[in-house]
């Protein structure tokens, strides 16, 4: 899966009393005891125009992040320097989402109604872009995009025709299937996907795959047929209304499902923001319920999510979770709308072009 990274490397990059640290925090956590250690600290840069970013991928040193304004910029040397990779075009729209093959390769997906969603392919490190594939229909939105390596992959689009738009390629990209409609349930009444943070669509291992939904019904969607049928699960999260319900996924390092949502209207407000999916019934995770949360991802038992408002982090691997330390919880703005992983660094984007990148090796 691409934007998955190995988590078997854990003890290559910490040495022993900060693993040991890390182990009894756990523990910790699972007596609901509180206590503290010297975490790192997010490192932060503002992008140039301040767009709203909620694209993030990265392999090793190479981070991207995509947002409003056709943007997008690209770092090749782990956060150091970054470069403005931005679509040069007339027509402009908000890149929410990123695949990432490799330092070079990468297709980005646009987001708007009707040829405003689209998809952008890259093979030189975003010094050149070329038009994949753009949506003709009128009544289309595509939400988002996962891949499970480089040539099959998914795109989700908003419901048309009373079903949700499921596309998919086996070659790259460069064309694109629309599932059957009679292999997904119809929507439900007021169902709404969210294009909030490149996470409403992700791939697992042996061809699984899931989207959520929110609405006056949170749902989560699953295929394990790469993406050929679905089903429909409802989900334990806020829901009571237009604007509530799932808004993204993520897997920990075992392939354990979490979904993560909130009311963008509601930002700040306690409400039930995750769900797991354990002995196979979705149930709702002791979070701390600090909000709306987009977007969470994983490098080992270190799982952080986020979104505009806050971060938190479990050291479970998403079974237990604290406020990460350093926030002002007087300010609204302290977190992000995405974030991504690979070998113990986080790297997240958000608004005003705020990004954020937090290292834990050591």
């Amino acid at each position: 899966m691409l934007k998955k990274s190995t988590t078997n490397r854990f003890k290559s990059y910490f040495g022993l009393p900060f693993l040991l640290a890390i182990m009894f925090m756990g523990i910790a956590q699972s007596a609901s005891a509180t206590m503290s250690i010297d975490l790192p600290q997010w490192q932060y840069i503002t992008m140039k125009g301040s767009p709203s970013l909620r694209g993030s991928a990265m392999i090793d040193h190479s981070y991207w992040v995509t947002g409003s304004n056709n943007s997008i910029f690209v770092s090749q040397d782990g956060g150091k320097t970054w470069q403005n990779k931005s679509v040069d075009s007339t027509m402009k729209t908000d890149f929410r989402d990123i695949a990432l093959f490799d330092y070079q390769t990468a297709i980005i997906m646009g987001v708007g109604n009707g040829q405003s969603s689209m998809l952008y392919k890259t093979v030189d490190g975003g010094e050149n872009w070329q038009l994949l594939y753009q949506n003709t229909d009128e009544q289309g939105f595509f939400d988002s995009i996962a891949f499970w390596d480089h040539n099959t992959g998914l795109l989700l689009g908003d419901p048309v025709d009373g079903y949700y738009v499921i596309k998919k390629t086996l070659d790259g990209g460069k064309t694109w299937r629309r599932i059957a409609k009679h292999k997904l349930p119809p929507i439900l009444d007021k169902e709404a996907a969210f294009a909030a943070s490149g996470n409403t669509l992700i791939v697992g291992e042996k061809g699984k795959a899931y989207f959520t939904t929110g609405g006056y019904s949170a749902s989560v969607y699953v295929s394990e047929d790469f993406g050929e049928s679905w089903q429909r699960q409802a989900v334990p999260l806020y829901q009571e209304t237009q604007t509530a319900g799932g808004y993204g996924l993520a897997l920990n390092h075992k392939q354990k499902p979490f979904v993560l949502g909130g009311d963008y209207l509601q930002r700040p407000k306690q409400y039930a923001n995750m769900a797991s999916f354990d002995n196979n019934v979705w149930v709702t995770v002791n979070s701390g319920e600090n909000g709306l949360r987009t977007a969470m991802s994983c490098q080992g038992n270190i799982c952080i999510t986020t979104g505009k408002t806050g971060i938190d982090v479990s050291f479970t691997a998403g079974q237990h979770w604290q406020v990460y330390p350093g926030q002002n919880t007087t300010e609204g703005d302290n977190g992000f709308y995405t974030i991504t992983s690979d070998k113990f660094v986080f790297l997240a984007a958000g608004a005003d072009g705020k990004v954020g990148i937090l290292s834990f090796q050591r």
